[in-house]
Order: structure tokens, then sequence, then C-alpha cells
């Protein structure tokens, strides 16, 4: 068939339920909401509404999905605090009323769109150590909270309580306590102003099971007790887990179009060669160096390298029409480089990888992969 040289993802579900009971054992107070926009694949979608999560929408479309897999509408929240008038309309039409702001704009909009709603105030925290720092964007500054909730009460509008988020791939646990203190000042803030703050969300930046460093038990362990000392039980407290579910459970396996034999140093420089060796097998170097050209690349499911700073590695899954997933091939590794199929220069998956000689039409593979690569 045509196809059957396409790359492909391979998702083990299993991996999303043992994330979900890990959650549960660990956090059991916080209740996952999880971040559609992380994965949308639909699998996921109904393996997490069936184990009864909510789901953290950040617009028209992501909240259909979770509408489309039987989720009520009081299990989503609408996490985006800069939203497209007609998506808060929508939101209201089919009853999501849990929205976050961090502006007064964004309060007169609720106000005309949707007066019903129970909206989030989320505020600026540190996210230095995190991978994708989301301060730049979104979050209000501790400091404006107060002319914040004011705005809302002389509009009317409802605030439940405090979001904040630490960054996607957070790499250190102590932000997350240091985050919860912050927030139970701005409660604190809302009770001057006449509030009774219900909710508290700690937002997402929570690792896959594949990380070296900081794990989601070094996370647990601050969280929850910060969490059990600052706030009362009759406090509802969220997560907007994304990574956390989804990275580790996906596998793409691509196949090599093509390869080019070259000097050693080529694969490491972005200076063109003075000489490209003849990609015949049996070259007289000793030890060569290859290109190697996949059939997917950084404008497709590697947009995560560009996009969410991911960083990759090759595994042998058929090599000479031998199974290797999972398994060492033995042979002897040389120098490589990984490239995509546009024709951009760009489209490279890195230029310091090691793998056995690989031919045209073996195939490789790329582990924790579920992560804002669809």
């Amino acid at each position: 068939e045509e196809s059957a040289e396409d790359a492909f993802f391979v998702a083990d579900l299993g991996e999303v339920t043992r994330q979900h009971q890990q959650w549960k054992a660990l956090l059991p107070r916080i209740e996952p909401f999880y971040a559609v926009k992380s994965n949308p694949d639909q699998m996921i979608l109904r393996t997490l509404a069936a184990h009864g999560t909510g789901f953290d929408c950040a617009s028209k479309d992501e909240i259909q999905m979770a509408l489309a897999q039987g989720v009520p509408a009081s299990r989503i929240i609408y996490a985006n605090p800069c939203k497209q008038a007609s998506h808060i309309r929508h939101a209201a039409v089919v009853g999501v009323t849990m929205m976050t702001f961090d502006n007064a704009d964004e309060l007169h909009k609720i106000r005309l769109h949707h007066p019903s709603a129970k909206m989030i105030l989320r505020i600026l925290t540190d996210d230095s150590r995190s991978v994708c720092k989301l301060g730049v964007k979104f979050g209000a500054h501790i400091g404006v909270v107060p002319q914040l909730l004011q705005t809302a009460k002389d509009l009317e509008v409802d605030v439940i309580g405090i979001s904040f988020h630490v960054g996607s791939g957070c790499f250190d646990a102590s932000a997350f306590g240091e985050a919860v203190v912050l927030a139970r000042k701005a409660f604190d803030i809302g009770t001057e102003y006449g509030f009774d703050f219900s909710l508290l969300d700690v937002g997402g930046g929570f690792p896959s099971n594949n990380v070296d460093g900081v794990t989601f038990r070094d996370i647990a362990a601050i969280l929850g007790p910060t969490v059990e000392r600052l706030f009362d039980p009759s406090i509802r407290v969220i997560a907007e887990p994304g990574r956390y579910y989804c990275n580790s459970a996906y596998t793409l396996a691509v196949n090599i179009v093509a390869r080019r034999m070259v000097p050693r140093d080529m694969t490491q420089s972005s200076a063109p060669p003075p000489v490209v060796v003849d990609s015949a097998p049996n070259s007289n170097d000793d030890n060569p160096a290859y290109m190697y050209y996949i059939n997917d690349g950084m404008y497709g499911s590697f947009n995560c390298i560009t996009f969410d700073h991911a960083v990759v590695y090759p595994k042998v899954l058929a090599r000479d029409s031998h199974f290797f997933f999972r398994k060492t091939t033995g042979a002897q590794e040389y120098s490589c480089s990984i490239w995509g199929p546009t024709c951009d220069s760009i489209d490279c998956m890195g230029k310091d990888f090691s793998l056995p000689e690989m031919q045209v039409g073996d195939w490789l593979y790329f582990e924790n992969m579920g992560a804002y690569t669809m």
C-alpha cells in the first residue's frame, strides 16, 4: 500500500490510565482538568472522560471536543484569560460557566456576553524555573488584584477564585509551593473586597513520567501539603495537567526515505562541506557520518522542538528487516543528523545523534511524543 511507509503514532492508553491513578494517589484533593491543547486526540479525551476528569479548554473548538465525549459543561473550564467574544457567547450557549481572566477588558466582555459566568482571576507567579514561560503573556500582578476585583464588583461579575500557572515544563517543585502562598494572598484580598472565593486552580506545568530531574512525586510532596496548610477543605482545588497525561503515552515511528554519507564534521556544522562523500556502503571512510532524511519533521509532529522546546532522541525500530523496539542492535554506531521532508534547512531534528548504519526504508522511533505534537 502507498501508505505503508507513512509515519505514524502508537498510543498506549494504559499509560494514560496509570498516570491518572498516580495523580489520584499523590494528589487526592486536587481535581485534574486535562489541558486539551496538549493533545486533542479523541482517544485520550475519551479515556480521561471515562475516568471522570475535568477538561481545561482554551477555545470554542476545544470546548466542543470535550462536549462531544459526553463531558458535562460543569466539568469544563474555559482557561484562556483573553477570549474571542463569539467564543464567550458560545460558552454561554452550551453552559460552560467557569472562565479565567487577568485584565479589566475581559470583565467588560464577560458582562456583555456571559454575565452569569463564574470567573477565576489568573495571577502572575514566578515561572523562571520552567521550560515554557507563560508569564510574559498571561497573569495579573498581585499588585493589581484589588483594582480588578473592584472592577468585577462594579460590573456585578462573579469571581469565584484564583488561578496561576508556574509555566509549562516546570523543573523546580518549590515553584508550586511559592505560587500557592501567593494565591493565598489573593484569596485574602478577595475577602477584603467582599468576595467569597471557593476555588483554587493550581494550573499546569506537571512533568510526565519520563523526565530527568524533578518528578511529579517531587511536586506532589510540596504542592499537596501546602494546599492543605493554607486552604480550608471547603475550597475546591483543581489543576490543568496536559503533558503529564499524554507525553509518555505516545510513540512516533518514522521511515528513512533518503540518506547521505558525509564527512564526520558536516553533521554538526551549518557550513557547506568542501566534499560530499559518495553514499555507497563500501566507502573507504573508516568512520563515516550520515545524514538521514525522514518522512516527518519540524512542520509536522516535531513542531514540539520549536514551540515546546522538546528534545528528541531517535531509536532503531526496524533495520535490515529486523525489529528492534526497545532493544539494542549490537551494531557499531556512527555520528548522524536527522532531517525532515521539507526543503527548509531548519527542518532538522538534530545534528549530533549516534545510530547504527541505517538504510533507506528502515524505521526509527521517538518515544515521549504525545505532548504538543498534533
